[in-house]
């Protein structure tokens, strides 16, 4: 078995985190202008090269980002008073991508990672999701 084989293959890897939050819609006519929650399901996908290992990024290190900086922050809060703009599934997966891709960036290993796409599942049926593609396109 040739075990080269298997380094330095581009390889996308997902975690998923879940955080229960409540939040109204400004500007809204609708049921959801009215304090609701959801169980948020954030899906955060990288990709990068493995390792002499096979690894591309330690599960725990993703888990530490996404931990600290999000779940910490918003799991069980009100989202209107911790978020500079209406609490959109699309303005929180936008600014979660933000944040995450900041994150990694710090990590030893970042050159070799790159944050791909993050969505944000508000219920079971509906997500927004923002790619690194559209990400960059709109920081041009």
């Amino acid at each position: 078995m040739n075990k080269e084989r298997y380094h330095n293959k581009k390889v996308f890897v997902t975690k998923i985190f879940t955080f229960d939050s409540a939040h109204r819609l400004d500007d809204y006519i609708g049921k959801c202008a009215n304090l609701h929650g959801h169980t948020y399901k954030l899906e955060v996908e990288v990709k990068g090269r493995t390792d002499h290992r096979g690894i591309v990024i330690d599960f725990t290190d993703l888990k530490k980002i996404v931990n600290e900086q999000i779940i910490a922050k918003y799991d069980h809060q009100f989202l209107n008073d911790h978020m500079p703009f209406n609490t959109t599934a699309e303005n929180m997966v936008v600014f979660f991508f933000e944040i995450i891709d900041t994150y990694l960036n710090k990590l030893d290993d970042a050159q070799n990672i790159t944050l791909q796409r993050c969505r944000l599942w508000e219920t079971p049926t509906c997500y927004a999701e923002i790619t690194r593609e559209e990400f960059d396109r709109e920081s041009e």
